[in-house]
């Protein structure tokens, strides 16, 4: 019998995070709803932990056997030394699924994360009560009401909470249904196309012939816009480069030789679901996530970079992410501050402070359009710490 051909570009698409404490059973929960791993950086194989961003894209149908909606899920780390990567995953996302192993219940990774996705403005949230396996109803159900006590007053207070055993495949068919009642955000085709790059490429293996190489890849989500194979592109801010012993980016500017969403290649991308974008760009100029935290958009649409930026901002009350309790102290002059917007990550110094609005002088340039919203980290005690969030005020 042949196999039904799906078409990929009609489907309804999510882009899904899977984020909380470090080893409460996101990537296996991964795997059980995708059957793929998502771990797959020679590190992470070793240490048992996610350490990049991992993707997986599954395809959920209903009891007909027809395809409905198009999943791709992000992967984000769990442990306290890897948040801005966190935070870069967190803007590719329409909805966060929460992790929390009934087990070991509420972590600070958990506070941090609730937080983070609150930094991020994503209130769709499904709650996964993971490895109810390894306790008692009793315990379970105790954990069930520590969650629905944390959550109160947050993003996440209406959130389902769905008791599941990744290891055991309990409840994993309810999640998908579940991510199936979730309603697609409305989606902005009509703009220039922004395309968020989160990983980047050279899919080449070695030893492969010259004439069979591919171009260097790009990973990440479109933002808003149409993106079409044979379109030109540039990459802000580009590759980092030593001029005259000046530290400069250069912009780059390449073609879309193919679109790729999951294994299916497609015509044109519009924003939902994560993409790989093959350019025609020397591999050697993507490979180790070396364009990771660019913004791509059509030949000479996109803002020129800037290295002084003003944000609005509001900070908590307190430092996630901690034991102990720690009040957010107000912001200072001159002081450094980590800042993620979009895929991007830099560090900032404050050069001035009006009420809620500061203005500082970032370490690696940024493409930041108006009304972005970003996460703003403090160091504290040699960590990076969320402890507010902010948008970006003008182009």
């Amino acid at each position: 019998m042949k196999k039904q051909q799906i078409d990929i570009e009609s489907l309804e698409s999510l882009n899904v995070g899977i984020v909380g404490h470090i080893d409460h059973g996101k990537t296996t929960l991964l795997q059980r709803l995708t059957g793929k791993f998502a771990d797959t950086h020679s590190e992470e194989l070793k240490r048992g932990i996610t350490i990049k961003l991992g993707y997986a894209d599954t395809i959920i149908k209903n009891k007909k056997g027809e395809a409905i909606r198009y999943i791709s899920f992000v992967d984000a780390p769990g442990h306290e030394m890897l948040m801005a990567t966190m935070l870069s995953g967190a803007a590719m996302i329409d909805v966060a699924i929460i992790v929390i192993a009934a087990n070991e219940g509420i972590k600070p990774q958990t506070k941090e994360h609730l937080m983070a996705l609150q930094s991020k403005k994503i209130d769709k949230i499904i709650i996964v009560q993971n490895k109810i396996d390894l306790v008692t109803k009793e315990k379970a159900l105790e954990n069930y009401n520590d969650i629905k006590k944390f959550v109160k007053g947050t993003i996440a207070e209406d959130s389902i909470i769905i008791p599941c055993s990744a290891q055991q495949n309990v409840n994993i068919k309810l999640i998908l249904e579940e991510l199936c009642k979730i309603e697609i955000p409305k989606r902005d085709i009509d703009s220039e196309p922004v395309f968020i790059v989160a990983r980047s490429f050279d899919v080449n293996r070695p030893g492969t012939k010259i004439n069979n190489l591919s171009g260097g890849v790009l990973g990440g989500a479109l933002k808003k816009g149409k993106l079409k194979e044979g379109d030109e592109i540039e990459i802000k801010p580009g590759l980092f480069l030593k001029k005259e012993n000046q530290q400069i980016y250069q912009e780059i500017k390449t073609k879309v030789l193919a679109i790729f969403k999951g294994n299916n290649r497609i015509n044109e991308a519009t924003p939902g679901g994560s993409l790989a974008i093959e350019t025609e760009l020397d591999p050697t100029l993507t490979k180790s996530d070396n364009l990771s935290g660019c913004v791509v958009g059509l030949k000479d649409k996109l803002p020129e970079i800037r290295d002084i930026i003003k944000i609005k901002f509001t900070l908590f009350n307190e430092v996630f992410g901690v034991q102990e309790k720690i009040k957010v102290d107000s912001i200072k002059p001159t002081e450094l501050l980590l800042l993620n917007i979009n895929t991007s990550i830099t560090i900032g110094t404050v050069m001035k402070i009006k009420e809620n609005e500061i203005e500082l002088k970032l370490r690696i340039p940024v493409v930041g359009f108006k009304g972005d919203n970003l996460g703003i980290a403090r160091n504290i005690g040699g960590h990076w710490r969320l402890i507010g969030w902010g948008e970006v005020v003008s182009n």
